[in-house]
């Protein structure tokens, strides 16, 4: 009931009236261990099913050895043999997604704290030694990006700094350890460059994204937030991983649309104004007020800047609007702006988004960030033209979108107004 409904996945049926308690019938079924057959399709394919048993309802197959995974004669994966199952806890399941995230981001400081939510090791451990331990385990090999990590070499890297913090190997843990070794493992038998971790990370990354759960939403929070500071990179490669998730063959097709920036613009429009994207699309909505404010600011400076030019010694007596962070609200807005749009702009460095340099403000060139290689009028009205192709619950909530941004706007120029009155 849970996984039968699965594309291209075969659930025997299993025959309760000859069951006992010691001895399960189900269904035969005809086909070829996955192991014998090159099919890097169901493989994927067995990765997501056995991701969606383990983290979307924590009940799972916990012996998927290669001859209990078959390639059925129509094309379709069987599992086999129901006879040992694992249950996944939601404070677990949670736990595990953010430690993926983590990993994958390079927060080992927060993977250190999930290690001891997973039952790995023990409240009483150092966290910083075991995040410094964890760094040099795993820093070189999650610099190669998400899609080159290999899961069986990080498991092999760990093996030292496990004996030396004395970590503990919790049941569930290598069930769930052996489910995602054994596919990787058959994968890698006609593929060597395959990576698990590398498969299954969109799939955490929509899961982070959609969830409704407070403990993942208050990870992205933390992951999308540093002392106050949006990192809309790490927004951005979530977008993006998510947009990858799905079988082999999906995916193939997706990286073939996703050249064209108004498919892009559809698959981002249409995630954000569900309500499973609501959360995504707050913290849109707040950054791109923000980038707005600050782009009036911006132009508020440059027209004074022009006036005071024609004013004898007015240069003397100049004072910018703008602040640091309005700066970098500025240049948040422009990454928004083209990561809607599917524009190749949008591949600049984090330091332009996070730091400014020196004290100085560029007063003249701010504005100007947002207006920096424009789409034409064409292409704008290309990606307008999605809008009549969203459902109708999504173009209402787009259509208030714009009040909403308003009431935002008013209230940060109040608040600003204020705090310059009085403080």
């Amino acid at each position: 009931q849970l996984y039968g409904g699965i594309e291209d996945v075969l659930v025997p049926e299993m025959y309760m009236d000859y069951t006992t308690r010691t001895v399960l019938v189900m269904e035969w079924v005809e086909g070829r261990r996955l192991s014998e057959v090159q099919d890097l399709y169901l493989v994927e394919v067995g990765v997501y099913c056995s991701f969606n048993q383990l983290l979307e309802y924590g009940f799972y197959h916990a012996d998927p050895h290669p001859g209990n995974l078959l390639r059925t004669y129509d094309g379709k994966l069987a599992y086999l043999d129901f006879g040992m199952m694992g249950e996944f806890k939601q404070e677990l399941r949670d736990g595990f997604i953010e430690a993926c995230l983590h990993l994958v981001n390079r927060d080992f400081d927060a993977l250190a704290k999930d290690f001891v939510t997973l039952g790995l090791l023990p409240p009483t451990a150092e966290k910083e030694a075991v995040t410094k331990a964890l760094t040099g385990v795993f820093q070189n090999a999650v610099a190669k990006g998400v899609q080159n990590i290999s899961f069986g070499d990080l498991l092999g890297n760990l093996g030292t700094t496990m004996y030396k913090f004395k970590f503990r190997i919790p049941s569930y843990f290598s069930l769930v350890i052996r489910s995602l070794a054994v596919l990787e493992g058959i994968a890698i038998s006609f593929d060597p460059n395959y990576k698990v971790l590398g498969s299954t990370y969109p799939w955490i990354a929509r899961k982070v994204l959609t969830d409704s759960s407070p403990q993942l939403r208050s990870s992205l929070q933390t992951l999308l937030y540093k002392e106050g500071i949006f990192r809309i990179d790490r927004l951005e490669s979530l977008l993006t991983e998510s947009l990858r998730a799905g079988t082999e063959n999906a995916r193939v097709k997706a990286q073939i649309e996703r050249a064209n920036s108004r498919v892009v613009f559809k698959e981002i429009l249409s995630f954000t104004l569900t309500e499973k994207g609501a959360f995504v699309r707050e913290i849109l909505l707040e950054e791109f007020t923000k980038g707005l404010d600050a782009l009036g600011l911006a132009t508020l400076d440059s027209l004074s800047s022009v006036a005071r030019t024609s004013i004898p010694f007015a240069d003397s007596f100049s004072l910018s609007l703008m602040t640091k962070e309005d700066t970098v609200n500025l240049r948040t807005l422009r990454r928004i702006l083209f990561l809607l749009t599917g524009s190749q702009s949008n591949k600049i460095t984090a330091m332009e988004v996070n730091g400014v340099s020196g004290n100085k403000i560029e007063k003249y060139s701010e504005a100007s960030l947002i207006f920096y290689q424009p789409a034409s009028v064409s292409e704008i009205l290309l990606l307008l033209s999605v809008i009549p192709e969203l459902p109708q619950e999504s173009q209402q909530q787009l259509l208030r979108m714009p009040s909403d941004v308003v009431g935002r706007l008013i209230s940060r120029a109040t608040a600003r107004t204020i705090r310059r009155m009085f403080l």
